[in-house]
């Protein structure tokens, strides 16, 4: 007795699921410059490291014998895998067969790739493509009747955000809950040009009678990567994939764990000679921080994250002798580096993120303060500001703040963790105040001008006595600011602290659930 005939059946099978839509379907695909879900899978695992779960799943038409005649795999795979030698949950829809639609797919498979990632307590990478679960007006007619949303599962991917790292790639056309899948992550990016994301598609839309607009004028990367709902965008697919492995390479596999340390070959006292001379002498002259940043990090280490929204804040990850923290500045060529609305619940995120997997936090502090006038009023920014700074105090890990320059009312406040006795210090660039004299004196000595003979003059004499209680030294005496570094040594003040702050972190829950 064997079962060589059954096995034969199993193989046989496979090559049917492996056909995917069809020899027209995949050229349609790579046509669009997109790659098929097994190619991106081989492009983004580690070689023959994927083992797929639910391969037969899918559609078999029978003749009257029983023979299988033909068959239409679930247009979602899934698997465990190994991303740069840590082992991942990694999913993705097949655009091949119907397009994405949830019409060909099996829901059991998408419950239970998100399931294993939570129970497994993995990461789980998302390859998405399509609808990703919805399904089309045409699954009334193939199901009998129609169903009331009640988005089963969404809660286990939810859960999951508080459990291990989970990143979604916006690979193609993206709609409905696919959207959503791809909001609900640490870290999303969307392919340029091949990629599209949007609440509804374009028939839906005109039928809504909201006007004729293609995918692109609805939810391309321009859209989404300045709104905050995507935070990067790639080139191509493998840039995308790179960009998924850089991220994940800063977090643990989960929350059970601290953050992974690398071995650095960058010098820990390593000097920038360029730095004593980047801050102007004239506050109102701007520089450009991303050089501080890319000087004081490990070479080559610092990850922006969220380049093209709430660019007022600059946020990512990076290392300081090889070990990963979350880090945030203010941007000066942007609004002065002003906090916005949108800086601000780009910050919460970032601070969400490092509280949920242990990342230290460093702030290169050059804020004046949050951004006024009638558009900052009218977007909130006093409320998303006021929850950044909870968010910083909620944050469980250790925090540290250089003041490069600017510390200016209350988003100025950020340069100490309110309830935490933590490092600080500043650069003798140091500036700070309940807001910057240039812009008070008028209001705070209008009596003594308005009685001056020369009022104008009279103001410079005000700047001029005022200018020599500003300096940070005078603040260092009463111990308001704790140290003034030369800027050449910041690097090694860092990663001083960031040994440091790495024996005082502990693979610990954060205060509250991540929320997407």
């Amino acid at each position: 007795m064997s079962w060589d005939e059954e096995i034969k059946e199993l193989r046989e099978r496979e090559a049917l699921a492996f056909k995917m839509g069809g020899e027209e379907k995949v050229a349609r695909q790579h046509e669009f410059n997109k790659l098929t879900i097994r190619e991106r899978i081989d492009s983004i695992a580690d070689n023959s490291s994927f083992h797929e779960v639910g391969a037969l799943a899918g559609v078999g038409s029978y003749d009257d014998s029983g023979e299988l005649e033909a068959f239409t795999p679930s247009n979602f795979l899934f698997g465990t895998a190994e991303v740069e030698g840590r082992p991942v949950i990694l999913s993705g829809d097949d655009f091949t067969v119907r397009g994405g639609s949830a019409d060909a797919s099996i829901p059991g498979k998408r419950a239970r790739a998100e399931g294993l990632a939570a129970e497994l307590r993995l990461p789980h990478v998302r390859l998405v493509d399509g609808m990703g679960g919805g399904g089309s007006v045409k699954t009334i007619e193939m199901a009998g009747r129609t169903y009331i949303p009640e988005l089963r599962g969404f809660e286990t991917i939810v859960s999951h955000l508080s459990i291990a790292p989970s990143v979604s790639l916006a690979l193609g056309s993206v709609a409905g809950i696919g959207a959503a899948r791809v909001a609900t992550s640490h870290y999303s990016v969307i392919v340029k040009n091949s990629a599209q994301m949007m609440i509804a598609g374009p028939a839906l839309v005109d039928w809504a009678s909201l006007g004729d607009v293609s995918k692109e004028e609805l939810g391309s990367y321009k859209i989404h990567t300045r709104n905050g709902a995507i935070d990067d965008e790639a080139e191509s697919e493998q840039e995308a994939f790179d960009m998924a492995k850089q991220f994940l390479s800063y977090l643990p596999s989960s929350v059970d764990e601290l953050p992974p340390i690398l071995e650095a070959d960058d010098p820990i006292d390593r000097k920038d000679e360029s730095l004593i001379n980047i801050i102007p002498k004239d506050p109102r002259q701007v520089y450009k921080m991303h050089d501080i940043l890319n000087s004081v990090c490990d070479q080559n280490s610092f990850f922006e994250i969220g380049k093209k929204w709430g660019r007022s804040m600059i946020t990512g990850l990076a290392r300081f002798g090889g070990i990963p923290v979350a880090i945030f500045a203010e941007n000066p060529r942007v609004y002065g580096g002003a906090w916005t609305a949108d800086s601000a619940r780009k910050l919460i995120r970032l601070l969400d993120l490092a509280a949920t997997f242990h990342l230290p936090v460093i702030h290169l502090e050059d804020c004046p303060g949050f951004l006024i006038g009638k558009k900052s009023e009218e977007e909130g920014t006093i409320r998303f500001g006021s929850a950044a700074l909870a968010a910083l105090g909620q944050c469980n890990t250790p925090f540290c703040c250089i003041v490069v320059r600017k510390a200016f009312g209350v988003a100025g406040g950020a340069n100490h963790k309110p309830g935490s006795h933590h490092m600080r210090a500043a650069w003798p660039s140091g500036d700070w105040g309940s807001l910057p004299i240039e812009g008070g004196i008028e209001v705070a000595y209008k009596a003594e001008i308005a009685g001056a003979e020369k009022p104008n003059e009279h103001i410079e004499k005000i700047k001029q006595r005022l200018n020599r209680l500003r300096s940070p030294y005078r603040s260092a005496e009463f111990f308001e600011i704790e140290e003034i570094i030369d800027p050449r040594e910041t690097r090694k003040y860092l990663c001083e602290w960031s040994k440091l702050a790495r024996i005082a972190s502990r693979a610990e829950p954060p205060m509250f659930g991540y929320r997407p």
